[in-house]
């Protein structure tokens, strides 16, 4: 039927929406540890007011621990879950997190998180 999908394709689907949102939920979590040191020092040799990251920092610092975590573990499983898509999208039917423009933007999602990430460890 047109309307129907198998259940590998949904699988895939799912596998697909799911690399866009721990991609997104480890961007989050990557500028909450970023925010207290590593972004106000970026911003600002960059000649941008950083003062609007005092709230998410004073937000932000007790739980860096957790932030860090959170976004290692949402960042590896984003590009783990990315990286099996690729793998199977030759096999299975197009959606929209299976395009190339989403795939992209999810990948350079992952640069930025894991870019985030890295400062927001080495400048704390």
């Amino acid at each position: 039927m047109p309307g129907t999908q198998t259940k590998t394709g949904l699988a895939d689907e799912a596998r697909s929406a799911g690399a866009t949102i721990f991609t997104l939920g480890g961007i989050g979590a990557a500028f909450g540890v970023a925010s207290c040191c590593a972004l106000p020092l970026l911003l600002a040799s960059l000649g941008i007011s950083s003062v609007w990251l005092t709230g998410i920092a004073l937000f932000a610092a007790p739980h860096r621990q957790l932030l860090l975590f959170a976004g290692a573990i949402s960042l590896a499983a984003g590009a783990i879950l990315l990286w099996r898509r690729r793998q199977a999208v030759a096999c299975g039917p197009k959606s929209i997190f299976s395009s190339p423009a989403v795939r992209g933007l999810t990948f350079a999602g992952l640069l930025i998180g894991l870019t985030l990430l890295t400062f927001g460890t080495i400048y704390a």
